[in-house]
């Protein structure tokens, strides 16, 4: 991948990155801290094991892509609360840093697992496991006697007036 191409992929990316934060904000602000112990089975993590893989894996890829290399750290915080202030802390930080990487540095071809890929298309990576673990996470919140926030429209608990507001 030529460096102008993985700089035309993260200014296509960039908005998207950020969008999907706010949304994922949102779904992290609804638990409800008497009830993150909640999961619908023994084989699901519970909402807060949940808040903090996505909180964890928020910085990872995004430290990633910015270090050129992918360091795992778990992430152990006992209350939504604590999820979300780390994210409000960490991720719009390191989402301007990714913004500001030089293109040569987005082209860098980084190793993840079984891939090898330029770290710019690891953004996309980052964006689809966030988004399968919000929706995850958002289908836990009525259960938890929580409201479900506006995702990609409005819900049931926030009709269209509310999602516009955003």
């Amino acid at each position: 991948m030529t460096p102008e191409t993985a700089r035309g992929l993260l200014d296509f990316l960039l908005p998207q990155l950020e969008q999907e934060f706010a949304t994922t904000r949102n779904v992290l602000a609804a638990i409800p801290a008497e009830n993150c112990a909640y999961k619908p089975s023994e084989r699901c993590m519970s909402a807060i094991e949940l808040a903090n893989h996505i909180a964890a894996s928020e910085s990872f890829f995004l430290n990633g892509v910015i270090n050129g290399a992918f360091d795992w750290k778990e992430m152990e915080f006992k209350t939504p609360a604590d999820v979300l202030a780390f994210c409000d802390k960490t991720v719009p930080a390191l989402i301007k840093q990714v913004g500001g990487l030089p293109a040569d540095k987005l082209a860098k071809v980084i190793e993840f697992h079984t891939w090898t890929q330029p770290a710019v298309v690891y953004l996309n990576l980052h964006m689809k496991h966030t988004v399968h673990h919000r929706g995850q996470l958002s289908a836990y919140l009525r259960p938890m006697g929580a409201k479900v926030p506006s995702i990609y429209g409005p819900s049931a608990d926030e009709p269209l007036q509310a999602a516009q507001a955003e």
